[in-house]
């Protein structure tokens, strides 16, 4: 499956406005941010295997304005060749992917890693490219992994350019880490969709979530910001 719309997205030069200095100092200190959703075949890569994973744009920071999308329409997706023989049926599952189709049909990682790194820093620009997951480190490390394994460019998030959901939760709850799972978000923070393991639509929940609790002022400061 190709990128959604993907005619529809431009990246952060054409964004952030007129071309000049001005321009080009501020997207050099804006973060752009992706959302992330791995579906794997196990618990980690090189002898597990990455079957699908979705990058969704999900907003921009610039270190005193975040702007959430108005439309969460610019996705890459991409299911995956196995590139071990190693498997575990849980994982499969709970995703519910063919292993035995993406085999024969799966898109060869080199190509798709090529692919991930070129969209996300044309939609980047001059600005910096941020993964984001919740939580961030099984995802992070199956993409980090992907992308400097296969992809010609190594990582379009460099080697730590990345943000967990799971933290800021737990710094703007006052929570434990151990107590900042999904299962305890307050109502106002949840996504209104469906978590379905589908790399799609967990990445643009996941991307709702992300958003919602940026925009939060926290234990004692009321509700999220609208």
């Amino acid at each position: 499956m190709n990128e959604l719309n993907p005619t529809s997205h431009h990246n952060m030069n054409q964004l952030l406005g007129p071309l000049g200095p001005k321009r080009s100092e501020r997207a050099s200190r804006t973060d752009v941010y992706f959302s992330a959703d791995v579906e794997t075949d196990g618990p980690i890569p090189g002898p597990f295997s990455i079957l699908s994973f979705a990058l969704v744009f999900a907003g921009t920071y610039d270190g005193a304005r975040f702007d959430r999308p108005k439309e969460y329409d610019k996705v890459f997706y991409r299911e995956l060749r196995p590139i071990s023989e190693d498997y575990e049926e849980e994982a499969l599952r709970i995703n519910g992917l063919d292993r035995g189709r993406l085999l024969l049909e799966g898109e060869l990682p080199s190509v798709v890693m090529d692919q991930a790194f070129k969209w996300v820093k044309d939609l980047s620009g001059d600005a910096n490219p941020v993964l984001v997951a919740y939580p961030l480190s099984f995802d992070w490390t199956w993409l980090y992994w992907y992308f400097v394994r296969f992809s010609r460019d190594g990582s379009p998030f460099d080697y730590s350019r990345c943000y967990d959901i799971k933290t800021a939760l737990a710094v703007k709850s006052g929570l434990p880490i151990s107590q900042s799972g999904r299962s305890r978000l307050p109502s106002n923070l949840v996504s209104a969709r469906a978590h379905t393991h589908h790399a799609v639509d967990d990445a643009i929940e996941q991307a709702e979530i992300f958003a919602n609790i940026f925009e939060w002022e926290g234990r004692g400061g009321g509700n999220r910001a609208t």
